[in-house]
């Protein structure tokens, strides 16, 4: 019996040796691939954020939109961000403090002290789009509504609400990880309706956080009793042939 007992232990610690390492390896791997995140600023630090990730050459996304305003004595037209209190960053987890340092960066948006991506896709879609000068301002947050996905153009493949302005269509793109939402107009012969009711990243990422130890605290103690499952069925035959 006791050498049973210790059979069990020695095997339950190789498994749980064997979990620690490929979790390690997991975090490793996810905190060295790139993804796009939110990083969210003091209120109208938006440019000076963009300045300073750009003197420290991290790839950044910061989109504007041409708003006019009315002083006094005159009209003033002015680049305003178009998601307020964010600039989009595109690194790799581990060099997070090359943004984190800056002072007028509050956080990575995230859940809790865990930083989340955004999708990827999307994300790249929307600057490529932006990027050729296509008009979009901002929305209400908004999720609920018929979706569509754009089938033509700069901005092909984004998915998001369909509404009508007065005699045109628009498209609410919306981010959800920020509440945040932007509208692009859009042609009636260049969307399609979807059948899902949210797009899913096809892209899995892995994210280091507490319900990842929980998972393979749990993933442990399944090794553990299916190791002492298989023990005690080879002892059983054993005894049953002598």
């Amino acid at each position: 019996m006791a050498s049973m007992m210790a059979m069990h232990g020695s095997a339950a610690k190789l498994v749980e040796r064997e979990l620690d390492a490929a979790g390690l390896s997991e975090q490793v791997e996810a905190m060295a691939q790139a993804h796009w995140y939110a990083a969210y600023t003091c209120a109208k630090h938006e440019k000076s954020v963009a300045a300073e990730l750009g003197a420290r050459e991290v790839e950044h996304f910061l989109p504007l939109y041409s708003s006019v305003r009315r002083w006094k004595d005159r009209r003033v037209q002015l680049d305003l961000a178009l998601f307020p209190g964010y600039v989009f960053v595109r690194l790799a987890l581990r060099d997070r403090l090359r943004v984190l340092q800056i002072p007028s960066v509050v956080r990575l948006v995230g859940f809790g002290a865990l930083s989340t991506a955004l999708p990827d896709e999307e994300m790249e879609i929307l600057r490529n789009g932006l990027c050729q000068g296509l008009r979009a301002e901002p929305h209400p947050f908004l999720t609920a509504g018929r979706r569509v996905r754009i089938t033509a153009g700069p901005f092909a493949g984004l998915e998001g609400v369909l509404k009508r302005k007065k005699s045109s269509l628009r498209l609410v793109v919306s981010l959800e990880l920020i509440q945040r939402s932007v509208a692009v107009d859009v042609d009636a012969a260049d969307v399609q309706g979807v059948v899902s009711a949210r797009r899913v990243d096809p892209s899995p990422r892995v994210f280091v956080s507490v319900a990842s130890k929980r998972f393979r605290a749990a993933m442990r103690r399944c090794s553990r009793e299916s190791v002492a499952r298989a023990v005690e069925t080879v002892t059983v035959a054993k005894q049953q042939d002598v």
